[in-house]
Formats: structure tokens, sequence, C-alpha cells
């Protein structure tokens, strides 16, 4: 399947944005969000996100880029 990548706008993390990100996932096991924040916000961001969408999601952060992968079973918490 071909990876998609979706920009998070100025907003911010809006339940539009979640709900672009969910329906997303219908079809893609990967999703690449372009963010143009600092790196420390970057890491926030992709945290509420992954809480947001469930266990079942896990994050990377590549500079600017945070890569959403969605699993099929729920992960375990990396505590």
């Amino acid at each position: 399947m071909p990876i998609i990548k979706i920009q998070l706008g100025k907003k911010g993390l809006t339940e539009n944005f979640i709900s672009t990100l969910s329906s997303a996932f219908k079809t893609h096991e990967v999703v690449k969000i372009a963010v143009h924040q600092h790196k420390e916000e970057t890491t926030q961001m992709a945290e509420e996100i992954v809480n947001k969408l469930g266990n079942k999601y896990t994050y990377k952060i590549i500079g600017f880029t945070i890569i959403i992968r969605k699993w099929r079973k729920a992960r375990k918490a990396l505590l």
C-alpha cells in the first residue's frame, strides 16, 4: 500500500484533522504528517495524535515529519 502524506496546518490539531487522519487509516497502514513546528512541539503533537487515535498506533519522528503506523493488535505502552 502506498504511504499517504498529510500536512498539519497552522490551526494545529483540530477535530477535523483527527477525523481526516482516522479516515486515512481505513485504507492505509502508514501516514506521514509534515509539521512546521519546533522539535519539542512535534513530539508533543505526535503524542497527542496517538492518544486520540487509540492504542493500535505508534509513531516515529524524523526531522519535522511524524510517521504514524497502525497495527492490527493494540500495542503495549513502552514504559
